[in-house]
């Protein structure tokens, strides 16, 4: 496979700490507006790195449950707000022990077919870990929450999971990392919701059946006491090692224009989704 994480200039957006208080809808709205921008060459290969406060993402099938709001509620009596995103995928937790990392990639010059999106973000993880990289492995680990066939994983335990989202000629492969704290707290949670939102009912989607041991943080499978900083200290250390060029920032000022208009576009979907339940 082509290294497509070599490039020539990387841009660098670090929101692990600033993103805390804001809603990961705008998280979302952020990576359309990259899409846009490397899509159409208005920016150059982009990596951003995103941390929120607690919060659990909802798929759309979740959204389909018979008595999502009682699952909603439970959530929100244990601290977690709730929002839908606009993608595929099923429930997932983010907290502040919890960093996520899109890939923003331009198809412009370059066809980039799914697998080959999901093996990128594969391939930057093992590079951000090079101690356990022989240790990972990708494929669905049953008994997740949001399982998927690129579930990361070392042992059988899964501390990751990758979505993508293509607009404009650009692709965002994203990932969670489960860096700090408990993956079977996280996977409790989640086992509940879905306990409460379905109270034993027959559904077409069929729903997994979470079973909180197969899920863990990369501190508690690497023994070590890793944190969400150093990982992004680590990161942009590698992509400065991979390009000529690392430019460091937020959106410029003329790039604000269209995250409004992204961000308007992902709040009034959340919105209609969450006045159907």
């Amino acid at each position: 496979m082509k290294d497509y994480l070599q490039q020539s200039i990387w841009r660098f957006w670090d929101q692990s700490v600033s993103g805390k208080g804001h809603s990961p809808l705008e998280s979302f709205a952020a990576d359309d507006t990259l899409c846009q921008l490397v899509g159409q060459g208005q920016s150059p290969a982009t990596i951003r790195t995103w941390v929120h406060d607690e919060t659990v993402v909802l798929g759309i099938q979740d959204h389909r449950l018979p008595h999502i709001q009682e699952g909603m509620e439970l959530l929100n009596n244990r601290g977690f707000t709730t929002i839908v995103r606009n993608s595929g995928g099923l429930a997932v937790v983010l907290d502040p022990g919890v960093l996520n990392i899109s890939i923003v990639m331009s198809e412009q010059e370059d066809k980039i077919d799914i697998n080959t999106g999901y093996n990128i973000m594969v391939e930057l993880i093992k590079r951000l870990f090079p101690q356990v990289a022989d240790k990972i492995e990708a494929y669905e680990i049953v008994g997740s929450y949001c399982p998927g066939s690129y579930d990361l994983s070392i042992d059988g335990k899964k501390f990751a999971g990758i979505s993508q989202r293509r607009l404009r000629q650009g692709i965002a492969v994203q990932i969670y990392l489960c860096i700090e704290g408990s993956g079977v707290e996280r996977a409790k949670l989640v086992r509940d919701f879905y306990q409460i939102s379905l109270q034993g009912e027959e559904t077409k989607f069929i729903y997994p059946d979470i079973q909180p041991e197969v899920m863990a943080s990369l501190s508690e499978l690497l023994d070590e006491p890793l944190t969400v900083q150093k990982t992004v200290i680590d990161l942009q250390r590698l992509l400065a090692s991979l390009c000529n060029e690392l430019k460091m920032g937020t959106l410029q000022t003329e790039e604000m224009e269209l995250y409004a208009f992204y961000l308007k576009r992902v709040l009034d979907r959340n919105q209609s989704m969450l006045s159907k339940g």
